[in-house]
C-alpha cells in the first residue's frame, strides 16, 4: 500500500496485481487495497508469470519498470513452510515475463528482499537464512540475478528489515499498543535481539527514491535501509516512550530476561538512511503513527 502510494504520488502511472478478487480480502488487508485503488491501475485475481499476468502485459503500451514485491508468504513462521513451493511461486515462467516486459521497453527490475535472508544484511551465525521462508526469498533474488543477467536488464534489490507503522499486520507494535490499552503491562521476550525497526512511512520514501535514482544500464544495485538498529529492548523502550507523550497514558513494559537465541541474535541492515535525501519528518510520523493507534484501538480496553 504505502510503495503504491509513494509511487503514485510523484507522477508514475502504477500497474498493481492483486492475485485474489477484491471481496475475497477481508478486514485490514481489503481496507488497504481500498486505500490505493484510485492510486494505480489495480488488476485483480492475478499471479505473477501466470495467463493473466502475461495478458496484462501485452494489453499495455508501454512499462518502465517490474517492482516485484510480491512472495509465497504461507505459514512463513512455520519450519515446515515449503521451500521450494514458494521458489516456483516467485519465480514462476520469469524469463518468459522479462521476454514480455522486455517488448514494451522495459529495462529495469526492483526486487524487494527480506534483511532475514541468506547473505542480507550484518551480524551474527554466518549470516544464515533466519527462517525457511528467509530461504526461500534468499533463493529467488538468485534466480531474478541469474535472468536478468541472460537478458541484459538492470536488477534493483530492495532489501526489507522489521517496518511498522499504521495499517500493520498485528505483530509486535500493535500487541503493545493493545496491551497499554487493556492497562497491561506487556512482556517483551526477545530483549537482546538486535535487528532494524524502521517506519513504514520512511521505508516506502527510501523506496521511491531507490526506484526513481534506478538508471536502466545492465547490472545489479542493491541497498539495505536502516533506522532503528539496535536491541529489540532499547527500541520497545523508545516506542514506548513516544507513545506514552501522545497518547497520554501508561506505556509500560517488562524486558525479560533472555536466555535462549533460536535465530541468530544480530541481523541489521547495512545502509543508514540520509535524512537529507528523503522528504520526512521524524516527529511527524510519530504523531501520524499515535493517531492511527487511537482511532483503531482506544476502544479495546476492556471492562
Amino acid at each position: 500500500m504505502w510503495f503504491v502510494k509513494e509511487l503514485a504520488e510523484s507522477g508514475h502511472n502504477v500497474t498493481a496485481i492483486f492475485s485474489k478478487n477484491l471481496e475475497d480480502y477481508e478486514d485490514l488487508r481489503q481496507e488497504r487495497i481500498l486505500k490505493i485503488l484510485d492510486h494505480c491501475k489495480p488488476v485483480f485475481s492475478c499471479k505473477f508469470g501466470e495467463p493473466k499476468f502475461f495478458e496484462t502485459i501485452a494489453s499495455a503500451s508501454h512499462f518502465d519498470m517490474l517492482c516485484h514485491h510480491a512472495a509465497d508468504v504461507t505459514n512463513y513462521k512455520s519450519p515446515d513452510f515449503d521451500v521450494a513451493a514458494a521458489l516456483a511461486n516467485n519465480t514462476k515462467n520469469l524469463p518468459q515475463v522479462l521476454q514480455s516486459l522486455k517488448l514494451k521497453g522495459c529495462k529495469k527490475v526492483l526486487l524487494t528482499g527480506s534483511v532475514f535472508e541468506q547473505r542480507e544484511g550484518q551480524g551474527s551465525d554466518v549470516l544464515r537464512a533466519v527462517s525457511p521462508y528467509g530461504l526461500s526469498k534468499g533463493l529467488s533474488s538468485d534466480v531474478f540475478q541469474f535472468y536478468c543477467h541472460i537478458y541484459n536488464m538492470k536488477l534493483g534489490k530492495f532489501v526489507i528489515p522489521n517496518p511498522f507503522g499504521p495499517y500493520e499486520e498485528p505483530r509486535f507494535t500493535t500487541f503493545l499498543i493493545k496491551s497499554w490499552y487493556e492497562g497491561k503491562t506487556p512482556p517483551v521476550s526477545a530483549p537482546d535481539y538486535s535487528r532494524d525497526n524502521i517506519p513504514v512511512s520512511l521505508l516506502a520514501k527510501t523506496y521511491l527514491n531507490f526506484a526513481t535514482n534506478l538508471n536502466s544500464e545492465p547490472g545489479y544495485e542493491k541497498i539495505n535501509p536502516s533506522f532503528y538498529a539496535g536491541k529489540q529492548g532499547e527500541f520497545t523502550l523508545h516506542f514506548a516512550k513516544e507513545m506514552e507523550k501522545r497518547l497520554k497514558m501508561p506505556c509500560k513494559v517488562e524486558l525479560q530476561k533472555q536466555t535462549t537465541f533460536p535465530e541468530p541474535e544480530i541481523r541489521t541492515n547495512t545502509d543508514p538512511i540520509d535524512l537529507k535525501q528523503v522528504d520526512w519528518n521524524e516527529e511527524k510520523a510519530w504523531d501520524e503513527l499515535a493517531e492511527y493507534y487511537k482511532t483503531r484501538y482506544s476502544n479495546a480496553k476492556t471492562v
